[in-house]
């Protein structure tokens, strides 16, 4: 009988360390490679981590609820080990044959070794593809074939960017009344002067109840995504000039649209909702005005602005487990249709505190439907490596004048909030009248 150690691994963002949430295991189960052991959180997301093996668990070697660092031996897998022939290469002891074998990233326990290909027949098509847990649940979530998809990353790896292109026939969204998208995909231009220091400033912490007022106050730690998300606001809010305009706006007809999507066979199977227009709306309007897609870059040669030619399309999303933005990668590329798509997908693993880390970064715009919460408008705290946030509030049906008649019609507002240091408000003016423009009328979307 043999042992094998199954360490915590990076799950592809760099992060340091995780918490063990749920134990899908027990010792003396059987599991097969890719079944799922455990669930873990970072201080990104709920990441499930598959088996790199297939064998029976030995023990769980980290309790629920504790945190754990990458790299720590976490659970471990015991098997019958085949008797080694002092001919053979060392890998014949781990080929087929009597007994349970451990099969998987490799036989040993660090990292590294999680990237060698199993020397046994393999329980499932995807096992010899270097990936990692997140990419291997994304593949799993859009029915992708990992032994199927072409791989760029180190090593042979798959990137989630693999995965997407083989699962996703992109149209390029064209209109001959706006700028195309440019080949290249980032520049920099000239920064202003740095903002004044001291701007970051410290807020004096509340103290902890005492007392009597101590057994009527419940403590919440504040650990995982809320920690993340705290901190990031205080330093957006600190550092950022914050400025916010908003537009009220006639959206009848996008609410015609979005009735007639609903009501289409194209869309059986997908969730219609004026967020994809809205979404939609956004995108044209960045190429329009490309500097709401910028960022502020501080550098050792000083301040500069990164201008970005492409669309990571983030979605605030409120969860039990706190805020997530989760963004679409490329979402200029997407047609209608895929971009309701991913809309759904985005929506549906954040809901259940799904969502990989590798989704939650690399977002140059944000949107907020703080609609779904009954607001009218709101003046949201921008997403930090962004330079503008747009809020969607309600719709609803209100007295609206046309054509001198006064009529019922479905009204709703657009604020957007940008970093002063990179847009100017006539910028983000019209950034936020095109958006209107086209909840106002959706056919300037046609091509």
């Amino acid at each position: 009988m043999s042992t094998q150690n199954f360490t915590l691994p990076d799950v592809g963002e760099g992060l340091t360390e995780a918490e063990i949430v749920a134990w899908k295991v027990a010792p003396g189960d059987t599991v097969a490679i890719n079944d799922v052991i455990v669930e873990i959180e970072t201080a990104k997301s709920l990441v499930e981590l598959p088996s790199p093996y297939a064998g029976v668990v030995g023990e769980l070697l980290a309790a629920e609820g504790t945190t754990v660092e990458v790299g720590a031996p976490i659970i471990s897998f015991e098997s019958e080990a085949a008797p080694a022939d002092p001919e053979a290469p060392a890998a014949s002891a781990a080929e087929e044959g009597g007994g349970a074998v451990l099969v998987g990233y490799g036989t040993g326990g660090g990292a590294t070794s999680r990237r060698t290909r199993p020397a046994v027949r393999p329980v499932r098509s995807s096992v010899g593809v270097i990936a990692k847990p997140p990419i291997r649940k994304l593949a799993r979530d859009l029915d992708v074939d990992l032994s199927s998809v072409t791989a760029t990353g180190a090593d042979g790896e798959v990137t989630r960017d693999d995965v997407m292109k083989h699962a996703s026939q992109a149209s390029v969204f064209r209109n001959i009344e706006t700028p195309e998208w440019g080949s290249v995909r980032e520049e920099t231009v000239p920064a202003p002067a740095a903002a004044p220091a001291g701007l970051a400033r410290g807020i004096a912490p509340a103290s902890r109840p005492s007392g009597a007022d101590a057994e009527r106050t419940e403590s919440i730690p504040v650990k995982g995504v809320r920690k993340v998300s705290a901190s990031a606001m205080v330093q957006s809010a600190y550092t950022a000039p914050h400025v916010t305009v908003w537009k009220e706006v006639d959206a009848t007809r996008t609410m015609e649209l979005v009735k007639r999507l609903k009501s289409s066979p194209d869309y059986a199977d997908i969730r219609v909702s004026p967020l994809l227009i809205v979404a939609r709306a956004v995108i044209w309007a960045v190429r329009r005005n490309p500097m709401v897609n910028a960022a502020w870059v501080e550098t050792e040669e000083g301040a500069e602005i990164a201008v970005r030619h492409y669309v990571n399309l983030g979605i605030a999303a409120a969860t039990p487990r706190g805020l997530l933005v989760p963004n679409i990668k490329d979402a200029q590329d997407l047609s209608m249709k895929d971009l309701a798509r991913a809309l759904n997908r985005l929506t549906l693993t954040a809901r259940d505190g799904k969502t990989p880390p590798a989704d939650q970064q690399g977002g140059t715009f944000t949107i907020t439907n703080i609609g779904v919460f009954g607001m009218d408008a709101g003046t949201p705290i921008i997403n930090p490596g962004e330079a503008g946030i747009l809020a969607m509030g309600t719709i609803t049906q209100k007295p609206w004048v046309v054509d001198g008649e006064v009529r019922p019609r479905y009204v709703t507002t657009v604020a957007g909030s940008f970093d002063h240091r990179v847009i100017d408000g006539d910028g983000m003016s019209r950034f936020i009248a095109d958006v209107a423009s086209i909840l106002e009328e959706p056919a300037l979307l046609v091509d």
